[in-house]
């Protein structure tokens, strides 16, 4: 292959920051939303929980029915669709439409994450590619870091329709990016249909499976409602949300590194005390929420052991499905979308009844859980990791 620009590395790793902006960018202005649209807190919550029911539902039979169409098409593709869904959510002013265009996007997401990846690590020599996939996958822990916050400031600062258009821009760069840098890439070669599925076969698979579900419908169930909480416990504006989101972002990248570094001393022991540490998080969120300052500190905390969760949960699926490395990571995007959304509607629902402080025990119900279901695994099939 010959040389690419070295930039193009950074365009893709771009795409992933203004698609997991387009996804979880919602979070941080529900208030806004809901005022929009004069809706409650749980409708709003729809956005997050269908974007990620369609992303589950979808991801790994579009990712085996893609692996055959040229990448460079389907990158192209997919930054076009989260571009104008962004333009959409910003002029729009009829809430089903908004949730027809988390639809659509949502059917990409998956799609793309797996190509770019894939891409990414054909682009360069062998022994770089494995540093071109981390780089590529910083995409997510920047997306949440500063692609969240910053389209909550731009809604609470400048308008609503200024935080959406953030993320239009963010995708159009990628895709002038894509389209100028990246050179075509036809499918040559791929895994049969057969030999891929085949993983679904082992059980232990999919114990895995229902882990990585209960585990990020842990970590979502009470980040979706974020933004609404920290206004209505913790009584803070929306300037102050901003920060909050930006110091959760951020400490995330911290929190990457410390359970990346936990994994490869041991990911059995890792993963087990994975979901205890989150249901004490959220133990303290629950009895020092409504305190200003406490709670500060807290999301800090709070934010270091919710990265955790994305890295635990994919090297623990992926432990059972090096077979098919792309379909198990197109498994893992599917099925941990699948706990957003699990984690996004339960909660939705929990609040309109009880209110949303007390969202917090759902999020502690699905950690407890996920620990069961992991010393399940772990008893019965005993890995070696």
């Amino acid at each position: 292959m010959k040389k690419i620009n070295p930039l193009l590395i950074s365009i893709l790793a771009l795409g992933v920051f203004g698609i997991i902006t387009t996804e979880m960018g919602i979070i941080g202005v529900l208030p806004q939303v809901t005022e929009k649209f004069n809706i409650t807190t749980s409708q709003a919550g729809l956005l997050v929980s269908i974007f990620s029911l369609v992303v589950a539902i979808s991801g790994p039979f579009l990712t085996l029915l893609a692996s055959g169409i040229n990448r460079k098409v389907i990158l192209l593709t997919a930054v076009l669709i989260f571009g104008i869904s962004n333009i959409v959510y910003a002029y729009t002013t009829k809430f089903d439409v908004m949730l027809v265009f988390r639809i659509i996007p949502a059917i990409f997401h998956p799609v793309f994450f797996s190509v770019a990846l894939v891409t990414a690590a054909k682009l360069v020599s062998p022994e770089k590619s494995s540093k071109a996939v981390t780089k590529v996958f910083s995409g997510i822990t920047v997306g949440f870091a500063f692609g969240v916050p910053v389209t909550s400031y731009l809604a609470e600062k400048i308008s609503l329709e200024a935080g959406f258009l953030f993320g239009a821009i963010v995708s159009a760069i990628a895709f002038l990016g894509i389209l100028a840098w990246l050179p075509s890439l036809p499918v040559t070669e791929k895994l049969s249909y057969g030999k891929q599925l085949g993983i679904l076969r082992k059980p232990q698979l999919w114990l895995n499976i229902l882990t990585v579900i209960f585990i990020f419908a842990a970590m979502f169930s009470v980040y979706s409602y974020f933004a609404e909480y920290l206004s209505q416990v913790t009584n803070m504006n929306g300037s102050w949300i901003s920060v909050m989101l930006m110091a959760f972002g951020t400490i995330m990248i911290f929190g990457n590194f410390l359970f990346g570094g936990l994994l490869h001393k041991s990911v059995t022991k890792t993963v087990i005390m994975f979901p205890l540490l989150f249901a004490l998080v959220y133990l303290f969120i629950y009895y020092l929420g409504s305190y200003f300052i406490p709670m500060i500190v807290i999301v800090f905390i709070w934010g270091a052991v919710h990265s955790g969760g994305l890295i635990v949960s994919q090297v623990w699926l992926t432990t059972e499905a090096s077979e098919a490395s792309e379909f198990g990571n197109s498994l893992f995007v599917s099925f941990s979308n699948l706990g957003i959304a699990i984690g996004a509607a339960v909660s939705g629902w929990f609040i309109s009844y009880f209110g949303i402080h007390n969202l917090i025990w759902i999020g502690i119900i699905f950690s407890l859980l996920a620990f069961l279901l992991i010393i399940v695994k772990i008893q019965v099939f005993k890995p070696n990791v």
